[in-house]
């Protein structure tokens, strides 16, 4: 889907939807407004429900402030015009209040994007205005001197974050990322509560950025599609949705792959929307060739070792689950003795040091085997494999499922307690692990 080619009003539609649905903001809340290419600001309503907004109620405000549409404009849209006036580069803004950047905003602090690359690269500076009251011109003031600035991200004291960007999904891409970088930080604190989480240093990122470029190639035009290609296609884009709706992948991040029969593979493209990725956007790789016309994800190579290593393992999946991604970046050990289906599903959760996957994709690969199936990379992904592509999926599902029931388990003040070596010995015994 080309999203840039979608009216203004339908834009705003479809991005408050999303944040609706997955609970970053509430039915009054939040606000996003587009400015055209004829000084024309398209926003949101004030007091229409958010979640079952059309392009009918979204509004517009002219040049000369003439404002047109069957409502208000949202009481925030003096912040939206002082933004543009102080930043004509811009062509979205997107506001909104969800929980862990609202928890942020209440100790008046800015969630550490350095703990995953992937917030670097999308949220590299984040300011804070002061506060004031909503609506008002004060507010507007102090939001758009940090626009001046030359910052694109900024919180607000006690209420939530406004992003600018070039587009609307551009915007919505970094405040999802900034909103998982700081459920990350919440639960790493809440598993590690005496040791802060554990950060990238600039050495790191650099190493990330040059050795997670975009990918050198030769490519092929595939004369043919057989059946299993094609219903792999389908049973992929199925499983990503579903990943993406369950918050396991966010908009731009989570990398999936399978196996075909033929030795080829399938996998997820290079910075594409997880959401609506469509059967054809899949990359076909084929005897060391890429699909033409086509870019695949960055962690094709770890994808491509895994499979040579291992030919029981079908489908490979790479993310960045905000629960179980609290054990990326703290040093403390996730123990998959929890319940029954936690042990018989993941068994041993291994952690490799940051860079493992892109710098030594062969030695993380000799350690993923069918019996072994999922790991922790630190400071940057979980990798989830399977027999099946099903089998890979219902693995990081049991992963981040467990990882939340750990971080639950801690605030209620007591110790775990893990099933026992010889509950785990019958375990095995019973379901020939």
């Amino acid at each position: 889907m080309n999203f840039s080619m979608l009216h203004p009003a339908d834009q705003i539609v479809m991005i408050m939807n999303r944040l609706y649905s997955y609970q970053m903001t509430t039915t009054s809340g939040g606000n996003l407004s587009i400015m055209d290419d004829e000084g024309v600001m398209w926003i949101s309503p004030s007091g229409v429900d958010k979640g079952n907004l059309t392009a009918a109620d979204i509004m517009k405000v002219l040049p000369d402030g003439t404002i047109i549409g069957p409502h208000r404009p949202s009481s925030e849209y003096p912040f939206h015009l002082a933004i543009y006036r102080a930043r004509p580069d811009l062509r979205a803004v997107l506001h909104a209040h969800p929980p862990a950047l609202v928890a942020f905003s209440l100790i008046r602090r800015i969630p550490d994007t350095n703990l995953i690359p992937n917030c670097r690269a999308l949220c590299p500076r984040v300011s804070m205005a002061k506060y004031a009251v909503p609506g008002s011109e004060q507010l507007g003031e102090y939001i758009a001197e940090e626009f001046k600035k030359d910052y694109d991200i900024v919180m607000l004291e006690n209420h939530g974050v406004v992003i600018g960007s070039d587009d609307l999904f551009s915007a919505f891409m970094s405040f999802e990322t900034l909103d998982y970088t700081a459920r990350i930080e919440i639960n790493a604190h809440a598993i590690s509560p005496d040791k802060p989480p554990r950060l990238l240093s600039e050495k790191h990122l650099d190493i990330y950025r040059e050795k997670n470029g975009e990918l050198t190639m030769d490519r092929f035009v595939p004369s043919t599609h057989t059946s299993e290609e094609l219903a792999a296609r389908r049973e992929m884009c199925t499983l990503i949705h579903r990943a993406y709706e369950n918050n396991l992948f966010t908009s731009g991040q989570g990398a999936f792959s399978r196996r075909l029969s033929d030795g080829s593979m399938l996998i997820t493209p290079h910075d594409k929307d997880r959401k609506y990725l469509e059967p054809e956007d899949l990359v076909l790789i084929r005897g060391g060739l890429a699909e033409f016309g086509k870019s695949p994800s960055h962690s094709l190579l770890l994808h491509q070792k895994i499979y040579a290593h291992d030919p029981e393992i079908g489908s490979v999946i790479l993310a960045e689950p905000p629960s179980i991604m609290s054990f990326a970046v703290t040093d403390v050990p996730f123990d998959a003795r929890l319940i029954p289906e936690s042990y018989i599903m993941l068994k041993n959760v291994r952690k490799f040091p940051f860079g493992s996957s892109f710098l030594q994709p062969g030695l993380v690969a000799q350690e993923m085997t069918i019996k072994e199936p999922v790991c922790i990379i630190e400071n940057d992904c979980v990798i989830a494999c399977g027999t099946t592509l099903l089998n890979a999926f219902d693995r990081l599902e049991v992963l981040e499922y467990s990882a939340r029931a750990v971080v639950d388990t801690i605030q209620l003040g007591h110790a775990i307690v893990p099933i026992s070596d010889k509950e785990i010995h019958d375990i095995e015994v019973a379901f020939h692990l």
